[in-house]
């Protein structure tokens, strides 16, 4: 397996059009031709990122996240004074169809979503909040929607952040900073960390 670090603004797999090849998973198969994706990471977010090196073991790895067996931790600067110290958003998630790719919560037909939340700092002085974030779902957009709907968006999320919020910031400020997961070959508990950069 691989574990490497996505900057913000980079693919994490080719999107349509051939402006769009250029990726996370085209670059490390530069000098590892063999690398497989796991999971994915949006565009715009940071962070760590698990590649396999071969099917047996991209399988045991991509069975780990889809039976929730992979303990992720992200960071976040969000608009705004969060409360509370630590709680959980739970908000149904769903697509927006006529707006794709964006998300939205819907209480009668989206799909269970859960994110817990912890502040690490508030800092009244520039109006945010420094957060860590455990999705223990893995819904598309969950963390940006749910703090949206908390009205704490993430800074610089033109997606789900209002114009103020986005203006804030230079990119969106969410790095998945912590990776929890058993080596597919050793079984071998690992824990895997990458500094915030902002």
């Amino acid at each position: 397996m691989l574990v490497v670090v996505k900057p913000s603004g980079l693919l994490s797999v080719p999107g349509r059009g051939a402006e769009k090849s250029d990726c996370l998973l085209s670059r490390v198969r530069d000098d590892y031709p063999d690398a497989l994706i796991v999971h994915r990471l949006d565009m715009e977010t940071s962070g760590l990122l698990i590649l396999a090196r071969n099917p047996v073991a991209h399988r045991a790895l991509s069975m780990q996240f889809q039976a929730r067996q992979v303990s992720k931790l992200y960071i976040a600067v969000v608009d705004g004074l969060i409360e509370s110290d630590q709680n959980e958003i739970a908000h149904p998630l769903i697509t927006d169809w006529p707006n794709r790719p964006l998300q939205k919560v819907d209480r009668s037909l989206g799909k269970p979503s859960l994110t817990r939340y912890r502040v690490v700092q508030r800092q009244p002085d520039e109006n945010l909040t420094r957060v860590e974030l455990e999705p223990v779902t893995g819904r598309s957009h969950q963390l940006r929607v749910h703090l949206m709907s908390i009205g704490h968006p993430i800074l610089g999320d033109a997606l789900y952040g209002r114009p103020d919020a986005v203006a804030r910031a230079d990119r969106l400020m969410l790095h998945a900073s912590r990776l929890s997961l058993t080596h597919p070959a050793s079984a071998q508990t690992l824990v895997l960390a990458s500094p915030s950069p902002f």
